[in-house]
């Protein structure tokens, strides 16, 4: 079975981009008791709206559940349960063992996908869910494509695994670093990301004196995971017997969404129609390139991580910036929602749906009323010029020149 693409929708902006550029499902969050608190998310109407643009297109959804319940949480996790019930998720994605069962009770005969935040790293643990009535397993990052392949093997059950975005230092995601130094819990959806701060050491007997572990002109990063990437692995992913290959990063832009998305569409559906003709492109690797990233890593696939798989040494690489997303193909141009600063003379590139982009130089844009423009910025509706064959939510960047 060829696995599914599952993409990460934060709002239904993020949603419409996901499902343009190719997700065949997408996971999304309501206002509460997902992990994702900060994200926008859907409200009860808007996850209706988004259901149903998803089901018009073929694409499927699933609500996340994933948080952490206290006791005190229960009554209103109930209610938000009792709320969203006659909406047709196609799954609902939970972690914890009480979350999970109240979703059964609630919601009987309904899917229920296992979130990797239950940290399922074996077989026999993905047996025990399917036990208790649970249809998807999203495996641990910590597992090994050779685990990952002999739990195929050994389950009657769905398998997801994420292949590209953001890695935590914890196991999972199960940290308690943001809750206990800013009271942000992590396990409830307000992660603060204190693994990406800027560390120092101090000596006990030196009240004061700060010590960098190492350090270059972006400080120092101790905690700092490279970025998931599995572009290059995606035949033995395939070949490994998962169900569904999932992009994590309902936190960032459409520009990431869209990038990544895009790509790997392109390589999943190349090997499926042909493996023995597949050659991973290089130009796919560039343009995830083009994307906010840490650099890139294969995680936990081949073994444990080495010390080339960390980021001490910088943050976020960002070649480019996303500077307006198309809104309309129009006769003589295209109208744009401007995203970043824009002006005449800019060295530009047009994505679609598809790897390929077009490079071209803006020779002249104008407001919705006619006037001539030399420059445009953020929030502006323009008209640019001499730009035509593009569609809908396709993507305009540029290389940031430092």
């Amino acid at each position: 079975m060829k696995p599914e693409l599952l993409a990460p929708a934060g709002n239904m902006e993020k949603l419409k981009v996901a499902i343009r550029y190719g997700a065949d499902a997408v996971y999304l969050g309501g206002k509460a008791f997902g992990l994702r608190n900060l994200a926008g998310n859907f409200t009860g109407e808007e996850l209706e709206a988004g259901v149903a643009y998803a089901h018009a297109h073929g694409v499927k959804v699933y609500l996340t559940v994933n948080a952490f319940a206290d006791n005190a949480d229960l009554p209103e996790l109930e209610h938000y349960l009792d709320e969203v019930a006659h909406i047709p998720f196609d799954a609902f994605i939970a972690a914890d063992p009480g979350v999970v069962a109240l979703i059964a009770e609630r919601h009987p005969g309904r899917d229920i996908h296992l979130s990797t935040q239950a940290n399922t790293t074996n077989w026999r643990s993905a047996r025990f869910w399917q036990s208790q009535g649970v249809t998807r397993v999203n495996l641990a990052r910590e597992m090994s494509l050779e685990e990952i392949a002999e739990t195929a093997r050994r389950c009657d059950i769905e398998l997801e695994v994420f292949v590209h975005g953001a890695m935590c230092i914890s196991y999972s995601g199960r940290c308690l670093l943001s809750s206990a130094m800013t009271g942000r819990d992590a396990n409830k959806g307000e992660c603060t990301q204190p693994c990406r701060w800027n560390y120092s050491i101090v000596e006990e007997t030196r009240p004061g004196e700060y010590f960098p572990i190492h350090e270059d002109e972006s400080g120092t990063f101790i905690f700092n995971s490279k970025d998931l990437c599995l572009i290059e692995h995606l035949p033995a992913l395939v070949e490994s017997g998962v169900h569904s290959l999932k992009i994590e990063g309902r936190m960032k832009g459409i520009y990431y969404a869209a990038s990544v998305i895009r790509i790997y569409r392109e390589a999943l559906d190349r090997y499926w129609e042909d493996p023995e003709g597949y050659r991973l492109e290089p130009h796919w690797l560039e343009e995830l390139a083009k994307v906010s990233h840490r650099g890139y890593t294969t995680g936990f696939l081949f073994g444990k991580p080495r010390d080339v798989d960390h980021e001490y040494l910088s943050c976020y690489v960002r070649n480019y910036e996303f500077v307006a997303l198309v809104e309309e193909g129009l006769a003589e141009g295209t109208q744009v929602l401007v995203r970043n600063r824009l002006k005449v003379g800019d060295v530009l590139e047009l994505i679609g749906q598809g790897a390929s982009f077009s490079r071209f130089t803006l020779t002249g844009m104008r407001d919705l009323e006619g006037t001539p423009l030399s420059v445009a910025h953020a929030n502006q509706r323009v008209v640019l010029e001499g730009v035509t064959g593009a569609g809908e939510f396709d993507l305009i960047r540029r290389e940031k020149i430092d």
